[in-house]
């Protein structure tokens, strides 16, 4: 395993476990404030103290208890976002491989019209009209990457419906439930893995995005993305609170698209071998 790949496995894990294990190490909670501490700078930065390792924002709240839930609702975002994008990307895949005609062109449409708009626009338009709460994110999410999914499971299944294996189970009576569920997407299943790490980074980028923007996540609940909106306000003075969550944002896309890539890499060198 490559040097990059082994740093990036170990950035990524840290970083899950310390988002799952916020309520147990996290110093304060996100939204203790305490004026008296307002605006302190990170350790070991003139005017910082160990209590507040990584400073306090404009309201004297603990940053580091702020990433670490921040990251907790980012990644429950984005893993809850991409698994749905995925289930139903695959669904209709399947659906127009085995129905064709009709409904694979509607599919077919349907994927080329998400693909043709800037999505930024369309998930605006659709929390305009719904609200934020979490579900609508998280359907958004769904929605962003649910088209490469589609288009990859209905390519592949029809692939694998002109190959003996699913046409004998056909004639043997197998419905087509039990074929593409059992038999077809086993055998697709480390080509979607691939396509999610790779999606995965765009939908935390995503929803940082719209958090930034303040029609994302809302207080109470903390996410990386409102935390970087919150401190765009104050790059000049106290550029740690937008700085830091900013670079736990990079640090684990870049983290997934490495682990992606060698992911792909792998399934590549291992196609070509058989």
């Amino acid at each position: 395993m490559p040097a990059s790949v082994l740093c990036a496995t170990v950035t990524l894990i840290f970083l899950l476990v310390a988002a799952l294990l916020a309520d147990l190490i996290s110093p304060y909670t996100p939204e203790g404030t305490n004026l008296l501490a307002r605006l302190k700078p990170p350790f070991p930065l003139a005017g910082s103290s160990l209590s507040h390792f990584l400073g306090t924002d404009e309201l004297g709240r603990d940053i580091l208890s702020r990433v670490l839930y921040g990251m907790r609702i980012s990644f429950l975002i984005a893993c809850a976002g991409t698994v749905a994008g995925m289930t139903l990307g695959v669904f209709l895949g399947f659906l127009a491989a085995h129905k064709r005609g009709l409904v694979d062109d509607a599919v077919l449409m349907l994927i080329d019209f998400n693909a043709s708009l800037p999505f930024i626009i369309i998930a605006l338009a659709i929390l305009a009209f719904f609200g934020s709460g979490l579900t609508i994110i998280i359907s958004i999410m769904a929605i962003y990457g649910w088209d490469r999914y589609a288009r990859l499971s209905r390519n592949l299944a029809r692939a694998a419906l002109t190959e003996g294996y699913a046409s004998s189970l056909q004639t043997l009576g197998a419905g087509a439930p039990r074929i593409y569920v059992r038999h077809i997407f086993p055998n697709i299943a480390g080509m979607l893995i691939v396509n999610m790490t790779l999606n995965f980074p765009g939908t935390i980028l995503l929803e940082t995005s719209l958090s930034f923007l303040g029609v994302g996540v809302q207080p109470p609940m903390t996410s990386l993305g409102m935390l970087l909106g919150f401190g765009r306000d104050y790059l000049t003075s106290a550029w740690w609170i937008a700085v830091i969550p900013g670079t736990i944002i990079v640090a684990a896309t870049l983290s997934i698209s490495l682990l992606g890539d060698f992911v792909q890499n792998q399934l590549d060198g291992v196609t070509q071998r058989n």
